[in-house]
């Protein structure tokens, strides 16, 4: 009997400490803003500035929508992406997200000289892609929201170059929020 007794206190014993965490992390939660217009800065190669929107759906949840112009040396796009974010607390100021979603775009590709004859003109065009997204971001008592993200992008239909293409995007994101 006692042995039981044992055993059941130690189970208890063990869960103990993920039942504080959890509870822990759901009191201490920071509400998300319910609206946050501003800009993305970055991107894997060359450089890019999206006009980013983001809304509040639910408690702990959002949708980001962004406008983006890419300028590289070789191509100029203009993209539009949407992800879905899950917001979650780290501290009083600090908050992790994580999500997915997707978008469509177009580029234009600067003409290749030769010198065998006329320059090359690259294929371009619209795309598709699929994006992860998995950042963090400081909100101070201010109505900014400074934001470091990463956002995988894989290419799933459009022109010959672009399908199956795999881009790391990388931005600093500063919003206001109201």
């Amino acid at each position: 009997m006692l042995t039981r007794i044992n055993t059941e206190l130690m189970k208890i014993v063990k869960i103990l400490p993920v039942l504080i965490f959890f509870i822990g992390t759901i009191v201490y939660s920071q509400e998300i803003s319910d609206n946050t217009i501003g800009l993305r800065l970055g991107d894997s190669d060359g450089f890019g500035a999206e006009i980013s929107y983001q809304r509040a759906i639910g408690r702990y949840n959002r949708a980001e929508l962004n406008l983006g112009f890419r300028d590289h040396r070789a191509y100029d796009a203009v993209k539009f992406s949407g992800v879905y974010q899950w917001v979650h607390s780290i501290s009083d100021i600090f908050n992790y997200y994580y999500g997915f979603g997707g978008g469509v775009g177009s580029v234009k590709f600067d003409p290749i000289p030769s010198t065998l004859g006329p320059a090359i003109e690259p294929d371009g065009g619209t795309f598709a892609f699929i994006a992860g997204d998995v950042g963090i971001e400081c909100n101070l008592d201010l109505p900014i929201l400074i934001s470091l993200d990463i956002r995988p992008e894989i290419g799933v239909l459009g022109y010959d170059n672009f399908k199956d293409r795999f881009d790391f995007d990388i931005a600093l994101g500063i919003r206001y929020q109201f």
